[in-house]
Order: C-alpha cells, then structure tokens, then sequence
C-alpha cells in the first residue's frame, strides 16, 4: 500500500480513519472524572517521542522558520484536543464525529472569509445543508456542553487547516507535527500541573490511554501523509468520509450506541454535498488536463 495508485490511496485512508476512530475509542474509555488536562499533556508528550524517529525528516537548519503560526496552531489544536476529550466522554461515538465532520465545511467558510475564495453555488448549498445537519444531529433539546465542544473541536481542526497556508511551503508533515507538540507542551504541562494542585489524583492508566490515543493518531497522520503524497487530493478525499461508517459501526459493537434516524438524515445533510463538492473538483481538474496541448 504505497499510495501512489487511487485504489491504495484510498485503502490507506479508510485504514486510517479506522486508527482515528480506534484513537477516539481510548479517549471514550477514560473513566468519568479523569483528568483530561493531565491526558491532553501525556499524550502531546508521547506523541512528541513517538515522531523523534523520524527527525530525519525535520530540517534542523531552519527549525523553528514559521514560529508564530506554529505556535499559534500548537495552542489551538491543544483546545481542540480538550474539546474532543469532552465531546467523546459525553456524547455517542457517532453523533461526535458527524459533528467533527463540521471542520470541512468552516474550512470553506475561512477560506472565503479570510483569503477572500469565491464559493460556489455548489460550496455555499454545502456550508448551509452541513449546518443544517449539525442541528438535525444534535437538535434544540439535545444541545449541551458536549456539543458545544464537538463544534469547538471541528472550529479548531478547520483553523488549523486554513493555517497551514501560512507555514514555510518547503516544511515537511513529519516537521510541522514536531513542531505542533514540541511548542504546546509548556501551556499543556502548566494546565495538568494547574489541575494537579485543584486536587485532581493521579490516575496511572492514564498513562496507557494516552499513548495508545497517541500511537493511532500519529498511525493516522502518517496514512493521510502516504495517501496524499502520490496522488491528487480530490481523487480520493472522499473516502476521509468511511471515518463516520466506522464511527457507527464501533458505537454500535462496542458501546451499544444505535443511531436514529435524525443521525442518518443530519450525516447525509453533512457528508453527501461534500462528497459533490469533491467530485465538482475532481471533474475541474480531468477538465483542465485534457484541455493542455501534448508538448512535443
């Protein structure tokens, strides 16, 4: 599974949307009043160690080129890992990440907003209809903590997406991870000291929860990374979608969650003009090849 046909990039990214969801799964199982601050710094940590094999990758001679974006990306996504924490403890395994799945969807919103994109009609149905389907998921009556940071983790995931515009173009994936943890662990271990003096005990499992958490994720990262490198983006991004059938099929076997029907109706809202979006895109692009003169 090298990645470079579409067949195995796309293999590569429903294996790894199945290592994210595993992630998710450890996460889920912390016992209810863990101590997620303490979590979050853990994991950020190993996380950290388990990329130092690959350093290789890093180019050391300009190292911290791009601080303050890194920086600022390190912070954000240190809320969106609190944010998610909340979210999986407290609402079905699903539901979760059909809210996640909100992050494409401000990425466009940004993109319009802050680099002045023009959306399609296309893009705006998208924005809209997702929304929409946030809603239907969760619904008035349902709303709560939870699924406020279900939302706050999809803002911050889509945040950090839209700012990887602004890093050094020449960086590698291996790098701007590296840099991403090695530059929010002081805020991480000041929060889980800070939480540490409120009296919260050490639980040792927590120890074991966060590096298997961290151990999928980076699993993840590195299947995005191979399905990516050798093939065009709009070929295969759809298949990122299998996340949310594994999502379900998880809840379902392993915590005995059973999506209704507003779940199956709010997803579609969600993921389907996505889906159009991506495969508008990849027309565009099969358009544009086909219009270019052979050289020679």
């Amino acid at each position: 599974m090298s990645g470079k046909t579409v067949n195995s990039a796309i293999l590569l990214l429903v294996i790894g949307n199945a290592l994210a969801l595993i992630s998710d799964v450890f996460i889920k199982l912390l016992e209810p009043g863990a101590p997620i601050l303490q979590f979050a710094f853990l994991r950020c940590l190993i996380t950290l160690m388990f990329l130092i094999p690959l350093a290789r990758k890093i180019d050391r001679t300009n190292l911290f080129a791009g601080i303050k974006v890194h920086a600022i990306r390190a912070h954000v996504h240190l809320i969106g890992i609190l944010c998610m924490i909340v979210a999986l403890g407290n609402l079905p395994l699903a539901t979760a990440n059909a809210v996640f799945y909100a992050a494409p969807i401000l990425v466009m919103v940004f993109s319009a907003f802050f680099f002045r994109e023009v959306l399609s009609p296309l893009n705006v149905f998208a924005v809209f209809s997702g929304f929409a389907g946030i809603i239907v998921i969760l619904r008035p009556v349902e709303f709560n903590w939870a699924a406020v940071a279900a939302f706050g983790s999809a803002i911050t995931l889509a945040i950090n997406a839209v700012m990887v515009r602004k890093l050094p173009k020449g960086q590698t994936t291996v790098h701007k991870l590296f840099l991403n943890y090695l530059l929010v662990i002081p805020a991480s271990g000041l929060l889980a000291l800070w939480e540490w003096q409120q009296g919260a005990s050490w639980h040792p499992e927590i120890l074991f929860t966060a590096a298997a958490s961290a151990f999928f994720i980076l699993g993840y990262n590195i299947t995005v990374l191979l399905a990516y490198r050798q093939v065009d983006a709009n070929q295969v991004t759809s298949a990122e979608y299998t996340g949310l059938i594994w999502a379900v099929l998880i809840g379902w076997i392993g915590f005995n969650e059973m999506p209704d029907l507003w779940f199956a109706v709010g997803s579609a809202m969600i993921v389907v003009p996505l889906i159009m979006v991506g495969m508008r895109s990849r027309q565009r692009s099969h358009r544009v090849l086909r219009a270019q003169p052979l050289n020679g």
